[in-house]
């Protein structure tokens, strides 16, 4: 998400977030850092089906009046729903939750729940 709302509020392209992210050193798994990293991807990739997806299922929400937390957490969230079918909706629900109860505020939370929750069933197949 971190990386999203960087290359969104900072307007910076790709690998531009990637050479600030990533600093040489930094302890981080690299099964961590290749996920984060697909994800970053696919959210790029796929922003326009990812940001409809979002406007559809955000009732009196334009994507570009939303909080940015808020905005690039869904865009996140999304992008795992769609980009990453073998994870379960709800654990990628329930992760996208406990990361906006880190950083979005609290009355952001029943919004995100509810975006993501109907994005999530608009996905399952019928």
């Amino acid at each position: 998400m971190q990386m999203l709302f960087q290359a969104d509020i900072g307007r910076q392209s790709p690998d531009q977030v990637r050479a600030t992210f990533w600093k040489a050193g930094d302890p981080l798994e690299p099964e961590v850092q290749g996920f984060a990293e697909d994800l970053f991807r696919v959210a790029l990739a796929e922003q326009e089906q990812i940001d409809a997806l979002i406007a559809a299922h955000s009732t009196h929400w334009r994507i570009d009046r939303m909080p940015a937390v808020d905005r690039n957490l869904l865009r996140m969230a999304v992008a795992e729903l769609i980009g990453f079918k073998s994870t379960p909706f709800p654990i990628v629900i329930n992760e996208a939750l406990e990361i906006g109860r880190r950083y979005c505020a609290t009355e952001s939370i029943n919004f995100l729940n509810g975006v993501l929750d109907s994005v999530a069933r608009s996905l399952i197949p019928k």
